[in-house]
């Protein structure tokens, strides 16, 4: 095979992916309404979405850890939002499709290179472990994504909730008009209100439902703000204050944490300055101090 040959089935390739990807990621536009809170639910997909989710799913229900309840998969996928009940097997479908993906450029990579039988199944087995563990690791990001976004999101809540009780309506009522309010600006946070309305409505206590709302996504801020309400509740103290002064402990705290981030970024940038940027101001600053001196003594020995 010919380095044009290859070098144009490269760019057919990425030509084609490219195309492929514009036309299945890239949402098509709709005309403008308002949002349905949906944590439980399918999720509505465009067509080219639904068809690789509908194919990731038909091979992942052929894994048998995909139909166990106890899976911790579905754990790391319901912190993550995804809850819905298809969302094990497409994570399963997508494992087998990374790890057959790399495992076929492993093998096209040999077969052009004309690798040792051992070295190339070696080469395999390593792509195909990667490839499947590639899919948790993103997973494991979404989550500590998500769990910064619920944690800015929180002062906010805690405002409207605040709002609401003040106003004269029941903590349950509290929490649907906060979820409903925080729809656009956090859906996130929106989500999680929204399937403590759904526990309370579904028979849950007050209490476990508020405890869930702490346990399901694991965040620290988001437990003790569970904590107070359960406590609240349980003693009947009053709720507004308590809410109020838990807002403001948030923003004082959200503050010092952006104050000690700025603060390490000079710290952080003495390894690029050091090892990028001063080396190259070395060289144009004494390059060509250092070529004439050089030129000078080679004048200055010639006999």
């Amino acid at each position: 095979m010919t380095e044009i040959a290859i070098l144009a089935g490269l760019f057919l390739f990425v030509t084609v992916a490219i195309i492929v990807t514009g036309y299945t990621f890239i949402p098509q536009p709709e005309p403008e309404k308002e949002p349905e809170v949906s944590v439980l639910a399918e999720p509505e997909l465009p067509r080219g979405r639904a068809f690789f989710a509908q194919a990731f799913r038909r091979v992942g229900e052929n894994v048998p850890a995909a139909k166990e309840t106890s899976n911790p998969i579905r754990t790391l996928l319901i912190s993550a939002g995804h809850r819905y009940p298809s969302a094990v097997p497409i994570f399963y479908g997508i494992r087998f499709a990374t790890a057959m993906v790399f495992v076929a450029v492993v093998i096209g990579f040999s077969a052009l290179n004309t690798m040792p039988v051992v070295s190339a199944l070696t080469a395999i087995a390593c792509a195909g472990g990667f490839g499947y563990l590639l899919p948790e690791f993103v997973l494991k990001r979404m989550i500590k994504s998500r769990r910064q976004r619920i944690r800015r999101a929180i002062p906010a809540a805690l405002d409207l909730l605040v709002l609401s009780i003040e106003s004269g309506q029941s903590l349950n009522q509290s929490i649907v008009d906060t979820s409903t309010e925080l729809r656009r600006a956090h859906p996130d946070m929106s989500a999680e209100l929204w399937q403590v309305n759904l526990e309370l409505r579904a028979g849950e206590s007050r209490a476990v439902a508020l405890r869930h709302l702490g346990a399901r996504n694991g965040d620290a801020e988001l437990k003790k703000l569970s904590g107070l309400l359960v406590d609240s509740d349980r003693f009947g103290t009053s709720l507004a204050p308590a809410l109020r002064t838990h807002a403001k402990y948030l923003r004082t705290r959200i503050r010092q944490q952006a104050q000690e981030s700025a603060r390490k970024v000079t710290v952080k940038l003495i390894f690029p300055v050091f090892f990028l940027i001063f080396p190259s101001v070395l060289l144009v600053t004494l390059g060509p101090a250092v070529l004439h001196m050089m030129k000078s003594f080679a004048d200055f020995t010639q006999p």
